[in-house]
């Protein structure tokens, strides 16, 4: 075979464009895989995760039909009409006997499979379930906890544009989570203009290509972010106009920062302080400085308050709303909740505060180990393994295992899987249409629907329909409430919308099933294999009410705007939004519109830390 098809990979957050080559005796073997010219976003940029596709998709344990748990502790097939109905008629028991809230929700996709989550979230609401998480609960809640409170929004690094560039517990030689990692990484080693500053207790391979590496003692990154957040303050290495005319409460954090010792600091960290004090040189005197953090500080020590040391290096020179520094991008469908929360949301047995609608994923074993009345009765796991994934394993086959209800949704029998009731099979994330809403960047904002790349086995369900089946299972969605849409639908998009509208007015109820009503009807007039793709229709038009000017400068203006954009995104990969790097203050989102410095609590945090000492880390350790 000799047709290219166009997709993406799927191995990391960046998710380059690739166009890929099917071969092998029965044509489905990813053949040559190589980057997209085409693609708006990554531009035919591709590294050897790629190569590798093939890995994923052809593998031997795929499943392809629905399995049940026997009394013995092994699995038998059943059928698609057994498993929806014997899941729904025991969800059903749960949420009779203990609540929707017994029910817990965790995954929803991987780096590139987010439409699950979208469509898990009607069946959330069909059975009132108020607890989830995912792998972003194991790393980024601190982060995200930090960025809400003082922005109301989450952040981006400009490392195309930056003088400097600095990377904390990150390694993007590898990991990549940028754009066309490798080849920025080389254009700013290359430039005696531009400086990279690495903080990483290993000497990587972006650590080798750094002006600066600041080799931190393992378990100590708060003293050397606290020592050079100090240097800026102490050195009047700030911005003072900046903060002066954009920050709240900056002062209590200089006053504090202006009465830490540097050198003891460093000395805790072992790293040189002169080598400190030239890397705070380098971020104060340039002219943009761009920060990316990642799971070296995110999974260790401190963490949280890490996150907010990160933060106060770049708000205390000014370095947001710009080329080359911190950024807020324009999302068409994002993936938590930022900004104001009501009251403070928390676990129903622990207590733990849920950050960004997530309950804190490694806490979740002991919710269920208990005889608490409120403990989750059941879990629904889409696309995810937290067997493998989260802390403790046996714990987790332990929790699960005590459950009344365990349903898995992913193509193989995973280690989750393998403690389930049910595994319902899906295609893989090359056999069904599919999209990522990693869409960060500015000044140009690209999203990508994936189209199918090859066909998917007999006996698999999309997550849409396994979703939708499973909502009409519960009565939550009648063919009374569909038959409207449907008609409307046949008749073009204007009177879809006019339909649409009047039955979420006419039955409020409905809103929350607004994946599988698009699914199911506007979903219809789409090409074979697409129909789970009608969701964006309604994200597009959603952007183009909240984000109008954006919008209109990546080409979509008029009445039209979002039936044109959801058009473009049928297409393939479409650059949704422009905007100027300033529009960034235009997203914040905190009361004032202005970022908030002081966060008490965390600088209290500080000094209680810096007072007792570092936490003992493993002399071996890393």
């Amino acid at each position: 075979m000799t047709e290219w098809k166009q997709t993406a990979c799927i191995l990391c957050e960046s998710n380059c464009g690739v166009e890929i080559r099917l071969g092998g005796k029965n044509g489905r073997r990813f053949d040559r895989v190589r980057g997209d010219k085409q693609h708006p976003g990554s531009k035919g940029y591709t590294c050897e995760k790629a190569l590798r596709l093939d890995h994923y998709q052809n593998n031997s344990d795929r499943l392809t039909s629905p399995l049940r748990r026997t009394a013995a502790g092994d699995f038998v097939e059943i059928s698609w009409e057994d498993a929806i109905g014997e899941i729904a008629g025991q969800l059903s028991e749960i949420r009779h006997a203990h609540g929707g809230q017994s029910i817990f929700y965790f995954g929803g996709g991987g780096q590139g499979n987010h439409m699950p989550g979208i469509y898990g979230s009607a069946t959330r609401a069909a059975l009132g379930s108020k607890y989830r998480s995912n792998a972003l609960a194991q790393e980024k809640t601190g982060e995200f906890w930090v960025n809400s409170r003082m922005f109301g929004n989450s952040m981006r690094g400009d490392f195309e544009h930056a003088q400097v560039s600095l990377f904390i517990g990150k390694n993007p030689w590898q990991s990549h989570g940028l754009p066309e990692a490798r080849r920025t990484l080389k254009a700013i080693a290359a430039d005696p203009d531009r400086s990279m500053i690495v903080i990483d207790p290993r000497t990587t391979k972006t650590a080798e290509l750094a002006d600066i590496h600041l080799r931190v003692r393992p378990g100590t990154d708060t003293w050397l972010l606290a020592a050079m957040a100090a240097v800026l303050v102490q050195e009047g290495l700030i911005d003072q106009p900046f903060l002066d005319q954009h920050v709240n409460g900056w002062e209590p954090v200089t006053q504090q920062l202006a009465e830490l010792s540097v050198g003891d600091l460093c000395s805790v960290a072992e790293v040189s302080e002169d080598l400190v004090r030239s890397a705070c040189r380098l971020i104060g005197e340039a002219k943009s400085v761009a920060v990316a953090e990642d799971l070296g500080i995110q999974m260790n020590h401190n963490s949280t308050l890490n996150s907010y040391l990160e933060k106060l290096l770049w708000i205390l020179t000014g370095n947001f709303a710009r080329a080359g520094c911190q950024n807020i991008a324009n999302l068409l469908v994002p993936l938590v909740a930022f900004g104001p929360v009501k009251g403070d949301p928390r676990s129903p047995v622990l207590g733990e505060r849920i950050i960004s609608g997530l309950v804190p994923a490694a806490s979740i074993p002991d919710e269920i180990l208990t005889d608490h009345p409120d403990r989750y009765r059941a879990m629904w796991i889409d696309s995810s393994n937290p067997v493998h994934s989260m802390p403790d394993s046996p714990r987790w086959r332990e929790a699960l295992a005590e459950l009344d209800l365990v349903v898995v949704v992913d193509v193989a029998l995973t280690e989750t899987a393998r403690a389930a009731d049910y595994v319902l099979p899906t295609p893989t994330q090359y056999e069904k249409v599919e999209a990522t809403l990693f869409n960060f960047e500015l000044p140009e904002n690209v999203f990508h629907l994936r189209r199918p790349v090859l066909p998917p086995p007999d006996g698999v369900l999309t997550e849409a329909e396994i979703h939708a089946r499973m909502c009409e299972a519960l009565g939550a969605i009648t063919s009374e409430d569909l038959a409207p849409l449907h008609a409307a639908a046949q008749r073009g998009r204007a009177a879809y919308a006019d339909a649409f509208l009047n039955c979420v007015l006419a039955k409020p109820e409905l809103a929350s099933m607004a994946p599988v009503l698009l699914y199911r009807t506007l979903g219809s007039t789409l090409e074979p294999g697409m129909e789970p793709a009608a969701v964006f229709w309604g994200a597009a038009q959603q952007t183009v009410l909240k984000s109008s000017e954006s919008i209109r400068r990546a080409g979509f203006v008029g009445p039209t705007a979002g039936d044109d954009l959801f058009d473009a995104i049928l297409r393939g990969p479409v650059v949704f939004s422009r905007d100027p790097f300033e529009e960034s203050w235009n997203r914040v989102r905190t009361p004032q519109g202005r970022i908030e410095a002081e966060l008490q609590d965390l600088l209290d945090e500080l000094s209680r830390v810096l007072r007792e000492g570092p936490t003992a880390v493993d002399v071996r350790f890393p």
